[in-house]
């Protein structure tokens, strides 16, 4: 990040809300728009709407020296109109309207939004900078469906575990840490607050219960659903919060009130540069992680502009800036070389595929079984609120 004062007011205003998920559930993976994606982009309309997390689009307001849009309006023609939201739920209800041309949706809301028929599909040959994208971050559940691209992968980042090491010894290694052996730290362990946390007790079960068939974090039959539940009800008699604003967990951890639990690598960064004593891995098992993209609404009357927006927020300069700004790694190769701070890169593993291929990235559950089982029924969304809802109490 380029400043933790920087850090501190994004995710503040983001509240952490930024990836939360909507208690809207979806019954299928979706056949999403019919409409067939472009062949070409003309001149553009000389506007364009978009909806973002705080943060992802920057004009100059909040910080004169963080300026992404102008650079933009510039070169393109196209005048930015932007709306934050803290939500993924708001962020799906305002793209229904058909008022916005383009939105960034994390995985939690892309296959709403494909399935519902609120964003197109997008001809990723006709954005140049794609060409640069990760490639383990293409052609994804939470971004193409039916074989069609919806869209320009953004930032993303893993679920940490995070933990003090002047309380917890030895060091962890394995989410047990929080799961079976969670009395160890009563009171002090510390949890994503939403209903897709399920898919990290999930995560745990498929290493250490096998027998439960758990092939995808995010299809979970009933009984594999209620597996889930038992160990996060369990969990849940040694939870001291259930965090949503990362830097309110970054101040539990400083306090000593939380010792051990989920984080960002950013929370993580703030929290070291507020001089606690943590430190933060990747488990044995592997981890939750999340990864936006950028789509461009069915509804658009600004498709040219809309493209040309997807292709500019990809380019190494505009991706270093809010990858950087925002707290995240970039999707672009090519902008690691651009960031101020030349180890930011490798703080968030950019560009380690080993890494990313440990990370289930947050895809909204749906009946439709993700891991391709066809002889069976997969729980949605609206069933994991249910069950989250239980689970808290």
């Amino acid at each position: 990040m380029a400043t933790k004062n920087k850090s501190y007011r994004v995710i503040g205003a983001l509240a952490v809300a930024a990836l939360a998920l909507s208690a809207c559930g979806t019954s299928g993976g979706g056949g999403g728009a019919e409409a067939s994606a472009k062949t070409s982009i003309g001149p553009g309309e000389g506007h364009v709407s978009i909806l973002g997390w705080p943060g992802y689009v920057e004009d100059g307001s909040n910080d004169p020296a963080v300026d992404w849009v102008h650079p933009f309006e510039t070169a393109t023609g196209c005048q930015v109109d932007f709306k934050p939201f803290g939500t993924s739920d708001e962020a799906v209800t305002l793209m229904r309207t058909g008022q916005y041309d383009v939105v960034s949706a994390s995985g939690d809301a892309s296959l709403r939004l494909v399935a519902g028929g609120d964003v197109q599909p997008v001809n990723m040959s006709l954005v140049k900078n794609y060409a640069d994208v990760y490639p383990f971050l293409k052609d994804k559940a939470w971004n193409t469906v039916d074989g069609k691209n919806y869209g320009m992968p953004h930032g993303w980042g893993a679920n940490l575990l995070m933990y003090r090491t002047d309380k917890v010894s030895p060091a962890p290694t394995s989410w047990g840490s929080v799961f079976t052996d969670a009395a160890s730290y009563d009171g002090k362990v510390t949890a994503y607050d939403s209903p897709i946390y399920i898919a990290d007790a999930a995560l745990y079960l498929m290493a250490h219960q096998p027998g439960l068939g758990i092939k995808n974090p995010y299809a979970l039959d009933a009984t594999q659903l209620a597996a889930a539940v038992t160990l996060l009800k369990a969990q849940r008699q040694h939870v001291g919060e259930y965090w949503s604003d990362v830097v309110k967990e970054v101040q539990s951890f400083a306090s000593g009130s939380s010792v051990i639990g989920t984080t960002w690598q950013v929370g993580a960064n703030i929290a070291k540069t507020d001089g606690a004593a943590v430190e933060t891995l990747l488990p044995s098992e592997g981890a939750t992680g999340w990864s936006d993209t950028w789509m461009i609404g069915a509804k658009t009357k600004n498709p040219n502009c809309s493209y040309q927006w997807l292709d500019y927020i990809a380019s190494p300069e505009a991706n270093a800036q809010v990858a950087e700004y925002f707290g995240e790694s970039p999707a672009n190769a090519k902008a690691c070389a651009l960031t101020v701070d030349k180890e930011h890169c490798q703080t968030y593993h950019s560009g380690d595929v080993a890494y990313a291929e440990k990370i289930w990235y947050w895809t909204t559950p749906v009946a439709t079984c993700l891991d391709g089982r066809k002889d069976a029924k997969c729980t949605d969304y609206s069933a994991w609120t249910k069950a989250w809802t239980e689970i808290k109490g």
